[in-house]
């Protein structure tokens, strides 16, 4: 591969790892009410350890969204909220990678 495809490769990830995270999160809070957090894994025991994969996924969801509300709110510095968008993309560049290969996998 070329460095285009592999470029072209990286941003499709990226973009399927924050669709999918949005998409996750949206239904987990349509489904239970309540918006998915990394409070989840607060709860101890079983459903600690199966909040695990949503956590996992929607975590680029869940860290822009504390992130907007934390400025628009909290008045926290911009250079926190351009850190914070960095790691939720690499979260969703690396999550996107995964759902690509799950994907490559299922369909052989």
């Amino acid at each position: 591969m070329d460095a285009t495809a592999d470029t072209l490769l990286a941003f499709q990830a990226l973009l399927l790892g924050v669709a999918s995270a949005g998409v996750l999160a949206t239904g987990f809070e349509a489904l239970t009410r309540r918006p998915a957090s990394f409070a989840l894994l607060e709860t101890g025991g079983g459903q600690a350890l199966a909040s695990v994969p949503l956590i996992v996924f929607t975590a680029p969801f869940i860290i822009l969204r504390n992130t907007l509300r934390g400025r628009r709110f909290e008045r926290r510095p911009l250079g926190f909220v351009a850190a914070a968008t960095a790691v939720a993309c690499l979260w969703s560049l690396a999550s996107g990678r995964v759902i690509f290969d799950l994907v490559l996998a299922l369909i052989g």
